[in-house]
């Protein structure tokens, strides 16, 4: 039974050793463990405080992005009014000046019309009196066709100038 049983020599050196281990495992690995194990903890919380740091920055810029898109639909809002506005203006102005060019136009156009139309006057007067001259000249000849007609025309007409002198 001696190999249930330790023996006192074993027990002594393995205690020994065991308080080696655990005396250089002490001096030197733990403090190492214990340095990794804090630089870890540091890691972690630095990483943590980071993480927060980043959600409270991305907040932070999900707000001004918000706020930029909505200034910029404000914006857009504002420049699409304006330029309804101008649109309508330009329009409005367009309407104004075409108007006016057809006022231009009409007055030209009566005026032409009024001029053409006092042409037309002046030579429907010229070709009436032509022709009235011309009905004149053959009534007078088929009227005064005798001398003594011819004569007595004469006579009248001096008389008429006459009367007319004095």
């Amino acid at each position: 039974m001696n190999l249930l049983t330790p023996d006192p020599g074993l027990v002594f050196w393995m205690t020994i050793s065991f308080g080696i281990v655990v005396f250089i495992l002490a001096k030197f690995g733990f403090p190492v463990i214990v340095k990794m194990v804090e630089e870890r903890k540091a890691y972690i919380e630095d990483s943590l405080v980071m993480a927060e740091k980043a959600r409270t920055e991305l907040e932070t810029v999900k707000e001004e992005a918000a706020r930029i898109i909505a200034q910029a639909n404000h914006e857009q809002v504002r420049i699409l009014h304006e330029t309804s506005l101008a649109q309508e203006q330009m329009l409005n102005d367009a309407r104004a000046k075409a108007r006016e060019e057809a006022e231009k136009i009409i007055v030209h156009a009566r005026k032409q019309i009024v001029a053409e139309k006092d042409e037309s006057l002046r030579e429907m007067r010229r070709m009436i009196a032509g022709m009235s001259l011309e009905i004149v000249k053959k009534v007078l000849r088929t009227e005064l066709n005798t001398s003594e007609k011819h004569a007595e025309m004469i006579h009248k007409l001096i008389d008429e100038s006459a009367k007319r002198q004095s």
